[in-house]
Order: C-alpha cells, then sequence, then structure tokens
C-alpha cells in the first residue's frame, strides 16, 4: 500500500510500505517532506529487504510540534513553542492503533526518523521512552540551544542511531545554527562510548539537498542491522 490516508485524532498518516511489517517507521513531515515521500520510499526499498511500515504524520506546526522547549528565533521572526511533548504523547496513543489497523506482528521493531527538526525530535523523544527501537536522525537540528547539555544529563536509550549532516551545514555565519558540526560529532561519541550502535555520514552539500533521499539512508541503515 502506498500513501493511504489515515485520519487519527486530529492528524493525517500517510501510510507506505507493507502490512504484517518486521518495522515499523515513524516520521513527522511537513509538505515538502510528504511531496518527497514516494522518492524516500523506494530509495529505502532499494537499500534494504527488510518489510516495513513507513507512517509520515503530517507537522501543521514545525517549529512548536517539534521543539522540546521554547526557545527565540534562531532566523526570521518564528520562535520555537516547545510542544513536543504533546507530539510524542500523541505518538505513544497513535503507535497501537497502527499495530492493530495494520496487523503489525506485536514484536515489530518501532524507529522514529525524520530530517532538520524533525530529527531532533526523533532524537529527543528516545530520550523520553523505550519504545524506540532506533532513532533515524537525517540533518537534525543538533543546534537546538540546550540540546546537547539535555542529552548528557537524559541519555537516548534508542539501541541504533543513524546521524548524518551536510557538509557544508556548519559554514554558516549564524553562530547558533553553526554550532551543528561540532554538536553532532559530539554525540556521535558519546552515543559510541556508551556501546550504541551509531553512524554518522556526512554528505555533500547544505541542508536542503535530497532531504528524502538522505532520510531514506537514515531509515535502512537502521533496519540493515538485523541483515
Amino acid at each position: 500500500m502506498d500513501n493511504q490516508l489515515l485520519h487519527i485524532q486530529d492528524r493525517i498518516c500517510h501510510i507506505y510500505g507493507d502490512a504484517s511489517a518486521e518495522y515499523l517507521l515513524l516520521q513527522m513531515a511537513d509538505e515538502h517532506d510528504l511531496a518527497g515521500m514516494e522518492r524516500e520510499v523506494e530509495a529505502i526499498r532499494r537499500q534494504t529487504a527488510q518489510p516495513f511500515l513507513l507512517a509520515a504524520v503530517q507537522v501543521e506546526n514545525w517549529n512548536d510540534d517539534l521543539s522540546p522547549w521554547p526557545a527565540p528565533p534562531v532566523w526570521g521572526k518564528q520562535g520555537f513553542g516547545g510542544r513536543a511533548e504533546d507530539t510524542l504523547a500523541w505518538l505513544k496513543r497513535v503507535v497501537p492503533i497502527i499495530h492493530q489497523q495494520y496487523s503489525i506482528k506485536e514484536d515489530c521493531k518501532v524507529v522514529l526518523g525524520g530530517y532538520s527538526l524533525a530529527g531532533l525530535f526523533a532524537l529527543w523523544a528516545a530520550t523520553q521512552t523505550d519504545m524506540l527501537y532506533g532513532v533515524a536522525a537525517a540533518s537534525p537540528s543538533v543546534w537546538f540551544p540546550g540540546w546537547p547539555e539535555y542529552e548528557a544529563a537524559h541519555p537516548i536509550q534508542a539501541q541504533r542511531v543513524y546521524l548524518s549532516l551536510g557538509d557544508r551545514e556548519e559554514h554558516t555565519k549564524n553562530r547558533t545554527m553553526a554550532a551543528v558540526g561540532d554538536n553532532i560529532r559530539a554525540l556521535h561519541n558519546a552515543l559510541t562510548q556508551r556501546g550504541k550502535a551509531c553512524t554518522l555520514e556526512w554528505n555533500a552539500g547544505g541542508h536542503f539537498k535530497d532531504a528524502d533521499l538522505r532520510t531514506a539512508r537514515a531509515f535502512a541503515w537502521i533496519m540493515k542491522g538485523n541483515q
């Protein structure tokens, strides 16, 4: 099934993949992500034979719904509302519904992933719950104020963590966002030292290049752990 719409508790999920899957992939997505979702799904299929079901959850207020705590604007005029806790609570309610709707195996591995701020949300969510087998964080916003200190005090619980960054992303005049390179290196080192299965992939280009394909590689790497 590809791009089947599922309306759950005032949000729309775009469903792709196979019923009775061994992996449930969850991705918070904006309109740009959804426009490239079919290409992303095909890229995942090319990279792994593992059966999966991907639920792309449409996010209406990106900065508010995916930020772990309030923060002032880093660019432009829109700040961050810090409503990630509400979003995660919604996901926890929805996962059993998706399991039942699509007859997913009870021992199905749940992977939360996403791009940019959705990647940060996935990493943060893994500090809050042990329900996640893996985190697929493509170009995550680990420049977010207070994130390195928070993760050090509240370690990520997922077994497998994929991190990536464009090799031009840290070369920006924005001082807050320029920290993204050092922060992602530090996170990768910390996770590795804790014994997590973790990789850090550097992609050619800046932040907005091939977001769908980068996210596909993230999900595929998590699933390759069983191959």
